[in-house]
């Protein structure tokens, strides 16, 4: 079976929690078990909070959410306009954050790439970030 949706919302932190609501209703049809359908939520938490957070610096914005879903993997891509990152590798660093004075704890991509089989983030300074998210969705048969 082979699914695709696409999402586009303001970049405002309430829309976080429709991007986890999102995410479970897509991958629903995958028969995940409750592990992975929170590991898949808590990544997708993480880079739709990147991009409202870091991406747009509190300023209006819209974060897009596509997410594609065939032979038991889901693949969901977020992306903002925003104004993109500098150095990828130091932002995947564990600790590393912009935001010291905000408390923001610098684990958003180390999260991610732990609760997802793979994690691909392409940037462009003033031309926004796109983070590519890749699960398997294993049989409990």
């Amino acid at each position: 079976m082979t699914n695709h949706v696409k999402v586009e919302f303001e970049a405002k932190e309430i829309n976080v929690s429709l991007a986890r609501i999102i995410a479970a209703g897509f991958i629903a049809p995958l028969d995940p078990t409750l592990d992975e359908a929170e590991d898949v939520k808590v990544a997708i938490s993480e880079a739709v909070t990147n991009s409202i957070v870091h991406g747009y610096e509190g300023k209006e914005g819209i974060v897009y959410l596509e997410a594609f879903s065939y032979d038991n993997t889901l693949m969901v891509s977020i992306h903002d306009n925003g104004c993109g990152i500098e150095d990828i590798a130091k932002a995947k660093e564990p600790l590393f954050t912009t935001k010291p004075q905000e408390e923001r704890s610098g684990l958003g991509f180390t999260v991610m790439e732990s609760f997802m089989d793979s994690l691909h983030i392409e940037s462009k300074i003033g031309g926004g970030t796109t983070v590519t998210m890749t699960k398997r969705i294993g049989s409990r048969g």
